[in-house]
């Protein structure tokens, strides 16, 4: 088998390492000095960059101006984003605009998805349902009436959802069939509030009140919420890795240069072992993020099914997703905590980037699940589909 990246993989990796090489982690107020959100929106100096770049058109077909690359590129691309920390919604707005693509109408297509492309038109997903702990899907009712659907319900923590121009909200209906809505910002029957998170970047909780949305506007296609949602949870283990190397790598330098006794603390034998410990949690998270992005990569949109996967009896492609959450939530979690440790009263010195990564690392661990709650998933996967 052959596990090295494609050229069209790898000059997406080149092109984003370009783009985010000249952005700072430091470049908004700190979120432990700062009472509220930290920003009103997200980076659009950075955002349009990535779309001169061709960067939020990359998972697109050429007609509407894309690379057709996989969701191997949009990881390869999120991991470097994660090492700067950078403030915009390229997972979520990638992720619906291919949903779009793959189980939208034409006519709804012709109209979003080269915009999207070009950055003109922003997408976001309310993926954490009413409380963060429950699946998405059943926060939000959809009860149809001729031509149009009416929502209800509430979503909360919606990333960017502020800043973006349509929110892409899983409902379900009387009949346990679930719809994917895309919602306009501002749009009647809706009532956005903040919130805000760890990391303190500005969230929103979404509320929706009889808002009726046009039958054009609703994805009625069977396996397009798994869809995804797996993209969604893929992509952010690809951010915690990224998060989690360059974390290592500043801890790396630090105690590298950090002297007791006259000597670099990284030479001691307890530091080195809890160093050690770390890289294993990451490559395992890295081994593990790429098998989800490949089953995701190689299954056929509106299967559910891999086509290019393993024989019978494998898992479902929800499967390998649980278990890259769960090396990515847990994973992550040690990393920064271990780089707290390790930096001593600097790793909480708001003049050093760490605890911003901290921050961020904290809101990507509970992102779309805790790794208990897809422990819970693959163990009900588990029980259902006995592999032989």
């Amino acid at each position: 088998m052959d596990f090295t990246f494609t050229e069209e993989q790898q000059a997406a990796v080149e092109a984003s390492a370009a783009v985010f090489g000249g952005v700072a982690p430091d470049g908004v107020p700190s979120p432990a000095l700062t009472a509220g959100a930290v920003a009103d929106d997200f980076d659009r100096a950075l955002w349009a960059k990535l779309a001169d770049a061709d960067l939020l058109s990359l998972l697109l077909d050429p007609a509407y101006g894309g690379a057709g690359l996989d969701a191997i590129a949009l990881c390869l691309v999120l991991r470097e984003s994660a090492k700067v920390l950078a403030r915009v919604p390229l997972l979520e707005s990638t992720a619906a605009a291919v949903t779009v693509q793959e189980y939208g109408d034409e006519e709804t297509k012709a109209g979003l998805l080269a915009r999207a492309g070009r950055g003109e038109v922003v997408l976001t997903v309310a993926a954490n349902g009413r409380t963060g702990h429950e699946p998405a899907e059943r926060a939000v009712t959809a009860r149809r009436d001729g031509d149009v659907w009416t929502l209800d319900g509430v979503q909360t923590a919606v990333a960017w959802a502020h800043g973006a121009d349509l929110v892409v909200v899983p409902a379900h209906t009387d009949d346990g069939r679930t719809l994917l809505a895309l919602v306009p910002r501002g749009h009647e029957g809706t009532v956005l509030g903040e919130q805000v998170s760890t990391s303190g970047e500005r969230l929103g909780e979404l509320r929706l009140e009889s808002a009726r949305i046009p039958g054009g506007q609703v994805i009625e296609a069977e396996g397009a919420w798994e869809r995804l949602r797996d993209l969604l949870t893929t992509g952010t283990c690809a951010l915690a890795l990224g998060l989690g190397e360059r974390v290592l790598r500043m801890t790396s330098a630090y105690t590298g240069k950090r002297e007791q006794f006259g000597f670099p603390v990284a030479t001691f034998q307890a530091v080195a072992v809890q160093a050690a410990d770390r890289y294993i949690d990451l490559r395992a998270m890295e081994a593990t993020l790429w098998q989800a992005a490949w089953r995701i990569s190689t299954r056929a949109a509106g299967t559910g099914t891999a086509t290019g996967g393993p024989a019978g009896g494998a898992l479902p492609v929800a499967g390998d997703v649980a278990v890259a959450k769960i090396w990515a939530s847990e994973g992550v979690r040690r990393v920064v905590q271990t780089a707290q440790h390790l930096h001593g009263g600097f790793g909480a010195d708001t003049e050093s980037p760490l605890h911003r990564y901290h921050a961020w690392a904290k809101h990507l661990e509970l992102s779309l699940g805790p790794a208990a709650a897809h422990e819970e998933a693959l163990g009900d996967l588990l029980a259902a589909h006995p592999l032989g």
